[in-house]
């Protein structure tokens, strides 16, 4: 059992019989006699539908343990994504729609962290920043205006905004949960 006051993003929780997977929480303490509260965003593990819920600091809730298997990403079928145990060999598809957004970052042999809740996958952790090419974006402009950002589309398809100087065949840095532009990367020595 955990207190709703220690509950952190990453956590699996059970409340009220159903399985949720904490993807925020925020504790405000009381004042005076005014007991403290946890709000938390959470992601039910059976539906995927989000849910905010403001608990009591003191409410207990128990909590689920998390298992993290490395493996190995294949293919993408018609939504669902197919990793590969790679001691096993044993194969597990993922709807594209659990991993998110970041499953279009996915390349073949690609080794991620699938996180399990009760045997079921419940998310796949990216590293927190990826090397990506843009294979599509306007001509670079070398104005000194750094508010201007421009639309790029990266190997992968998805779009993102880069700054003005950043042109075709470039390898950026991509802070993977913010699906955001961080830098270029440093060019490899050969």
């Amino acid at each position: 059992m955990v207190a709703a006051s220690q509950l952190r993003a990453g956590m699996a929780v059970r409340f009220e019989g159903q399985a949720y997977r904490v993807l925020a929480a925020e504790h405000h303490l009381g004042q005076g006699k005014m007991g403290g509260a946890t709000h938390a965003r959470l992601r039910n593990l059976i539906t995927g539908a989000l849910w905010e819920h403001s608990f009591r600091s003191d409410l207990k809730l128990e909590e689920l343990s998390v298992e993290k298997q490395p493996m190995d990403y294949l293919y993408d079928d018609g939504g669902d994504c197919t990793f590969m145990n790679p001691g096993s060999f044993e194969q597990l598809a993922i709807p594209s729609s659990t991993i998110g957004p970041q499953a279009a970052l996915l390349q073949p042999e690609m080794r991620v962290t699938v996180e399990f809740v009760e045997g079921r996958p419940v998310s796949v952790a990216f590293p927190d920043v990826l090397e990506v090419r843009v294979a599509e974006t306007a001509p670079p402009s070398h104005q000194q205006v750094d508010s201007v950002w421009k639309s790029a589309r990266l190997d992968s398809g998805v779009e993102i905004m880069v700054p003005q100087f950043i042109k075709n065949g470039d390898l950026i840095r991509l802070d993977v949960n913010a699906m955001k532009y961080m830098d270029r990367a440093k060019a490899t020595k050969s």
